[in-house]
């Protein structure tokens, strides 16, 4: 998919590598973009079309899709890390509800749409934590591991809809979410530029950014992902 001429909505677009894609893809040319926040937001860009939007609020979720009269690509990037060590089940259960289920009710909600683009994509933001657990984020992590599989399984389901889903495996990105971890950090606007350019060569799972790229090659030639290409196997035999 290239970037130029499409319409594009992005979650939790008001800051960190949302609001770096909101501007890589609109430097790339895109048509419009609808910027979902759960906040005020202003663009100087009048491609850019702000849209209230909370991934955890169903009511919000359908009034966006009814909103839209076309769309090519959808990114999941809306997120939340919450610090814990797995004592409260509170967290493990606030993080799923935004980082896997959210992404996942998006997806249904504006899949019609994306089967009428005739190139329609979906694109979920992960982490390198989807495929190792980092132990001062576990319950993020088993977020990002649940919204993994969920990517596998959607781009299964998705493979005979003509809808293509992808993922990006973050590494440390220089954002409020990652601030209290004292390692190398890529910046959002670096690591926009390696999401698209992954996106725009067709690229399954991207690895943007200098702490993730060394893992690309593993697991792309991997178990995980042979599993994932024989499992698949099972859906179109059905």
């Amino acid at each position: 998919m290239k970037i130029a001429n499409k319409t594009i909505l992005i979650t939790g677009a008001n800051r960190g590598v949302g609001e770096a894609l909101v501007n890589e893809a609109l430097r790339r040319g895109a048509k419009k973009i609808f910027a979902g926040t759960r906040g005020e937001l202003k663009h100087p860009d009048k491609r850019v079309v702000p849209l209230p939007l909370d991934v955890t609020n169903d009511s919000q979720i359908l009034r966006a899709a009814q909103g839209l009269e076309g769309l090519d690509l959808l990114v999941n990037n809306a997120g939340i890390a919450l610090y814990d060590d797995l004592t409260e089940v509170d967290a493990i259960q606030r993080q799923l509800a935004v980082n896997c289920f959210g992404a996942l009710k998006m997806s249904r909600a504006l899949l019609l749409l994306l089967r009428r683009s005739g190139e329609g994509a979906i694109l979920n933001i992960l982490s390198l934590a989807a495929i190792a657990p980092v132990p001062v984020v576990p319950a993020y992590s088993i977020s990002k591991a649940a919204a993994l599989s969920m990517t596998q399984s959607l781009r299964t389901f998705m493979a005979g809809k003509g809808v293509s889903v992808h993922a990006a495996f973050l590494g440390p990105i220089d954002t409020d979410m990652s601030r209290g971890l004292d390692v190398p950090k890529a910046s959002p606007e670096a690591a926009a530029v390696g999401i698209l350019d992954g996106l725009e060569r067709g690229e399954e799972d991207i690895f943007p950014d200098p702490a993730s790229e060394p893992v690309a090659e593993g697991f792309r030639n991997g178990v995980a992902k042979t599993l994932e290409r024989s499992f698949a196997a099972l859906a179109q035999d059905r």
